[in-house]
């Protein structure tokens, strides 16, 4: 089946890759399971030494966070077997290894997105790399519109639980080794993470506070109606990410928390206009702040 125009040449379309068996390579096709192990081992290969137990991967404007990892190893997705250099400004595209505060980590720094025109199967990956590399808890971050009337941008959410609406699941076709069949989604965000976030956030005189996600498609904003629609199913929160990455992350058994940097009313709520560039801007002031929650996060969290 010949890829639409604009489709990068060595991936398949998006309805053989819903099988989640096989993917294209410069060597032929290989499985899901093969190609997560050969981005392991070049992973490894560049680092030697390498366990971390905690992941995070970070969205929009977040990337600073990468800078300041100690001893760090820096691998752009372009040279890891399956990735795809992000073509979204705010996401740096690389995998970094290091250590915050004599912790392990695997920073994914940058994010690709369902809306860049890849499968739900590719957005996938970086959360099986870092559970193949050894992690077991992630910690996810995303640029968000606030819905509800009592939020505020520039406040973080913790995510307690999300609504997917892009109509898309990364677990669709067969289940890999190791990942449920049909993972329960009864608490998809450890409420002990979560609590340890709001701790730290709260320890360092940030205003934070504790809602659901919307997970959309993109990469259009939404309409006010839309947004309306999305109060009234008991949405906080919206944006185009996180979600897929969820999904996988709860079939691996990950203790998994996100947080939302609320950069901007959703559309309707207040009369500004919104840009991407608004959002990269506003992530950029939140930052330093969000830099500071993380840190102490990770001290919590390692215990």
């Amino acid at each position: 089946m010949e890829a639409a125009p604009g489709t990068p040449k060595n991936m398949r379309s998006d309805r053989n890759m819903s099988k989640g068996e096989e993917f294209a390579t410069g060597h032929g096709l290989v499985s899901a399971h093969e190609l997560v192990a050969r981005a392991a081992d070049v992973v490894v290969a560049r680092c030697r030494s390498i366990r971390p137990r905690i992941a995070l991967i970070l969205g929009s404007g977040m990337g600073s966070f990468a800078r300041q990892i100690e001893n760090a190893t820096r691998i752009p997705f372009a040279e890891i077997p399956g990735f795809y250099a992000p073509s979204v400004e705010g996401h740096a595209g690389d995998v970094v290894h290091g250590h915050v505060r004599g912790h392990e980590v695997i920073v994914i720094s940058g994010r690709l997105h369902l809306y860049e025109g890849l499968p739900a199967s590719v957005i996938a990956l970086p959360v099986r790399l870092a559970h193949a590399l050894g992690a077991d808890t992630l910690l996810l971050s995303n640029a968000a519109g606030a819905i509800h009337q009592g939020l505020r941008a520039g406040s973080l959410m913790v995510v307690r639980d999300h609504i997917n609406l892009t109509w898309r699941n990364p677990l669709i076709g067969r289940p890999l080794p190791g990942e449920l069949r049909f993972p329960d989604m009864s608490s998809p965000y450890d409420a002990a993470l979560g609590a340890a976030f709001e701790a730290a956030a709260t320890a360092s005189d940030l205003t934070v506070v504790s809602g659901v996600y919307a997970g959309v498609l993109g990469p259009s904003y939404e309409t006010p109606a839309e947004v309306r629609m999305l109060a009234r199913m008991g949405a906080d929160a919206v944006g185009m990410s996180t979600v897929p990455e969820v999904l996988v992350a709860r079939a691996l058994d990950m203790r998994v928390a996100a947080i939302s940097c609320l950069t901007n009313p959703a559309a309707g709520i207040a009369a500004q206009r919104l840009s991407h560039a608004d959002v990269l801007a506003a992530a950029a002031r939140m930052a330093p702040a969000f830099e500071r929650a993380v840190f102490a996060w990770i001290e919590r969290a390692a215990i």
